[in-house]
């Protein structure tokens, strides 16, 4: 059976640090869905390693490690990311496989994607991508004109079918400059070093079930970037929600039984879109500089708020969590009063579930309770007991505002920061 570990927020809540940890345990590691849009950054012992494709349960050699059939895979990414894991000594010959369903992110996704928000952004409507060309290559994929691995091995489909997007982008966007052959050229190159990794990974997990194995789903993003339940069109273009494992890995829905959202002690978000508790000035610099919340992928200063309460009950709600991990909860330990925003009214009424409508969520107000501090580090904490008894006071209340058990709290950058409530 499998575990799943899912963002329930805007995404950056510090998920690769529960799957490095609790991978230990896990046969495989998979992930489902995203690109090179995702970041993970894992600190062992002082030093740290940013993840972007490959699942953070790399970093422990019992595991192997899956991108499923949902990815779509940039694979000059790639390779400059197992050439800085092959820096750092961590081995993946044997332990890395790759989907030939996923679909490929080429160059030119990547200069679409930059040029689609450029056009956006003369009408104030970006949408704050990353630029990693994610969007066209899900469109792609969506329209039926995506490339996938396993037309890497068959070369003149591969360059028709290049040559069509080529065609097809141009008469979209006009004249650019992009050289069809010598991408063909790269990817002919890139096939090659590609082929011990390419499986048929919807045979490998559901073999892996079969045989008994244990399973974590690493989730990409977060619930409200997912393309049908966020805050659209500020979404990602991937199911990041707990469904999107069952399509994005070819496994049937009864074999995940333990959903695990992760949450950040506060809020915050990168791109535009809404944000119904975020701060501004110097109390939004100051928690951002506290949390080092710069994003690994871009490197964009995150956008700051308070706790949201019905965002998490609202992701609570779709991906029926069974635990949280509620991560950077020693970011909060400078502030005398931390605030939780509980509810959203909207004309008058307490809305229940999440608006569908961003205009609507605009007019919604927060209602926000008041939370004394606790005004000491808590980065040597590693028992529950031993927490200050205001934080365990934030634990508790956020507990009983979503309905779900806080099991893990994170308390500092290192692996090792991590306290378990019994």
């Amino acid at each position: 059976m499998a575990s799943i570990i899912i963002g329930s927020q805007w995404g950056d809540e510090g998920k690769g640090k529960l799957v490095d940890i609790l991978s230990a345990d896990y046969d495989v590691v998979a992930r489902c869905q995203g690109g090179a849009n995702a970041g993970h950054t894992i600190v062992v012992e002082g030093k740290k390693i940013a993840l972007h494709l490959i699942p953070s349960g790399i970093l422990n050699e019992r595991a192997t490690c899956i991108l499923g059939n949902g990815l779509v895979i940039h694979l000059p990414t790639l390779f400059k990311e197992l050439a800085g894991l092959k820096e750092k000594g961590i081995k993946y010959e044997g332990r890395l496989f790759i989907s030939d369903r996923a679909h490929l992110v080429l160059d030119i996704h990547q200069m679409i994607d930059a040029m689609k928000e450029q056009e956006l952004s003369k009408g104030n409507d970006s949408i704050g991508t990353t630029k990693k060309g994610i969007g066209p290559a899900y469109s792609s994929k969506a329209s039926r004109g995506g490339i996938r691995v396993c037309d890497l091995y068959h070369p003149e489909n591969f360059k028709k079918n290049l040559y069509r997007i080529s065609e097809n982008k141009h008469k979209r966007f006009g004249t650019f400059e992009y050289n069809v052959e010598d991408e063909i050229k790269r990817y002919t190159e890139y096939a090659e070093l590609l082929r011990p990794m390419v499986i048929d990974t919807i045979y490998y997990m559901n073999q892996a079930f079969k045989e008994g194995k244990k399973v974590l789903i690493e989730g990409a993003q977060s619930t409200m970037l997912d393309i049908d339940f966020g805050t659209y069109p500020y979404v990602t273009s991937s199911a990041s929600s707990v469904g999107g494992a069952c399509t994005g890995l070819g496994i049937a829905p009864n074999k995940i039984v333990h959903q695990i959202g992760v949450v950040k002690a506060y809020t915050t978000r990168v791109g535009a879109g809404p944000f119904p508790t975020e701060l501004h000035g110097d109390e939004a610099e100051n928690l951002r500089k506290a949390g080092g919340e710069y994003g690994t992928t871009t490197g964009r200063p995150r956008r700051i708020g308070w706790l949201d309460i019905p965002v998490l009950r609202y992701t609570s709600m779709i991906n029926d969590f069974s635990e949280l991990n509620l991560t950077k909860l020693d970011v909060l330990s400078h502030l005398d009063e931390i605030k939780i925003g509980t509810d959203y009214i909207h004309k008058g009424q307490t809305v229940k579930g999440f608006p569908a409508s961003l205009e609507d969520l605009a007019e919604c107000q927060v209602v926000y309770e008041t939370h004394k501090g606790w005004r000491t580090s808590l980065e040597n904490i590693r028992k529950f007991e031993d927490l200050p008894a205001e934080a365990k006071s934030y634990i508790a209340r956020i507990e009983q505002l979503v309905g779900v058990k806080i099991k893990w709290i994170g308390v500092g950058q290192d692996r090792a920061a991590m306290v378990t409530q019994p």
